[in-house]
């Protein structure tokens, strides 16, 4: 289980231990479980299509999670309501890490919040599409891994070579010059063609 020692990198979100617990998520329990759930996903979609059906709807799904996080980020994560309970909310999801992010527990999103979220998607999935849905809904699921590697690694790791680097800077720039900008992680792209990449250092 995640400690519940003091860090001066972690900000409390609830008074019991047992809720606390849920926000929080170790490198190596992330691993674990997505070790495992990435392979059930695909074997529940075993045989809906073929092999090359099945890639393409893979890739479609990696396009539509990548859409999905930026717009994630953007309007849901960085939500500005007058309303105190959806103040309450943003900040339990995102704002917490904005005021605490080096905190390497805080890093990956816990299973208690990616779980559920995703069993919403993939239901969306099975009615929209049926059992080949599975597979739209495995690549939906791989990118979403990729995105919280590629996040947690930009907070945590220092990141060697010109493309890791951009990644690492580009997120760092939403963080520590403009939270109104940068807000993809994985596929930073979006944000030079939705008109949000920030081009100055100043603040």
């Amino acid at each position: 289980m995640p400690s519940l020692e003091p860090s001066p990198q972690r900000i409390r979100l609830f008074k019991s231990e047992k809720l606390e617990r849920f926000t929080l998520i170790s490198p190596r329990a992330f691993a674990v479980a997505w070790a495992v759930l990435l392979p059930a996903i695909a074997w529940a979609g075993w045989g809906a299509v073929g092999p090359l059906a099945g890639l393409s709807l893979v890739l479609a799904g990696l396009l539509v999670w990548s859409l999905f996080e930026y717009a994630m980020h953007r309007y849901l994560f960085h939500w500005e309501t007058e309303v105190p309970v959806f103040q309450a909310f943003v900040f339990l999801m995102h704002g917490n890490h904005h005021d605490a992010p080096n905190d390497p527990l805080r890093s990956l999103m816990p299973l208690s919040a990616s779980v559920p979220i995703a069993a919403i998607v993939w239901g969306i999935f099975a009615l929209l599409f049926g059992t080949p849905g599975t597979w739209l809904f495995l690549g939906f699921m791989v990118g979403y891994v990729i995105y919280d590697v590629v996040h947690y690694a930009a907070h945590q790791w220092p990141m060697q070579g010109k493309l890791a680097q951009a990644i690492k800077r580009h997120h760092m720039r939403h963080h520590y010059v403009d939270e109104g900008g940068n807000f993809s992680i994985s596929a930073i792209f979006w944000d030079r063609v939705f008109g949000s990449k920030i081009h100055s250092l100043k603040r």
